[in-house]
């Protein structure tokens, strides 16, 4: 061990900010935060668009770029996961109230849907909004399918 710098912890705390011309904390160039906003934003739009879709853009940022970089491939795959999950459940929504309809039952799974279409496009853009701060946003309600 080496002591700790002068000025108390190491890293340095919240207020640090990153010289001119330097990528935000957690990012090794620019490019890493653009296809790490693409996976995280591009899911959101994915799930606006189509309540099933949001998983499109993450999955072609992690086979694009998930190899080249460490970042990217975090970002990717929590988006990825995340988006993968509700895509499922708007599928079986839809599948399940279109076998249902004619019960009260098929009417509550008709809101799946619509559910999967709030969730995916309301956490991915929190997802964006993080990621472009240079934190890797950990989605809530979310299984660790792809890894």
């Amino acid at each position: 061990g080496y002591p700790p710098p002068p000025g108390g912890a190491y890293p340095p705390g919240g207020g640090y900010q990153p010289g001119p011309g330097l990528p935000p904390p957690g990012y090794a160039s620019n490019d890493d935060k653009t296809w790490a906003l693409v996976a995280h934003f591009g899911g959101a739009l994915g799930a606006f668009v189509g309540s099933f879709l949001g998983f499109v853009a993450p999955l072609i940022t992690l086979l694009a770029k998930g190899n080249q970089s460490p970042t990217i491939r975090a970002h990717a795959v929590a988006a990825l996961n995340f988006q993968l999950l509700w895509s499922i459940i708007a599928v079986a929504g839809y599948i399940l109230g279109t076998c249902l309809a004619i019960t009260v039952v098929g009417l509550a799974f008709y809101l799946a849907p619509l559910v999967a279409w709030l969730m995916g496009t309301i956490f991915g853009i929190i997802g964006g909004v993080k990621a472009n701060e240079g934190q890797l946003y950990r989605y809530p309600m979310s299984l660790s399918i792809i890894k």
